[in-house]
């Protein structure tokens, strides 16, 4: 009498890996690698730098209600105020900078004004208005 042997779907009937080879194979995701965001620091970086570059940020530390510093360069204030047409500008959470020329005379409040950015401010015929 000849012994057959016994079918591989017998075998296999109602255990996890039948047809599928490994358990992670029929989950039915592909090689996505993860949930959610992981990866994205290393397989997916690509992916992230393409897509939502506002995502990235530097590692570490950094301290929770330090304000950042808000800076402006004289050549950004003359371009506000040829867009906005007035002689006044209240900037009081900006430090100015000398960087560019003004043509006109500004009246221009601010929180710190650097040395340069005060003559040349004057020399248009402005005036720099520094807030507490």
């Amino acid at each position: 009498m000849v012994i057959r042997r016994e079918k591989r779907s017998r075998k296999l009937h109602r255990t996890r890996v039948w047809g599928v080879g490994n358990k992670k194979n029929a989950r039915g995701k592909g090689t996505r690698g993860g949930v959610g965001k992981a990866g994205w620091r290393k397989s997916k970086f690509t992916q992230m730098t393409a897509h939502r570059p506002e995502e990235i940020r530097q590692k570490g530390f950094f301290r929770y209600g330090k304000e950042k510093k808000l800076e402006i360069t004289l050549r950004d204030i003359s371009r506000m105020a040829e867009q906005s047409g007035s002689k006044e500008l209240d900037l009081s959470r900006y430090s100015v900078l000398s960087n560019g020329q003004i043509s006109e005379g500004l009246t221009i409040k601010a929180r710190k004004f650097s040395a340069k950015a005060i003559e040349k401010i004057n020399a248009a015929g402005g005036k720099a208005v520094k807030e507490e």
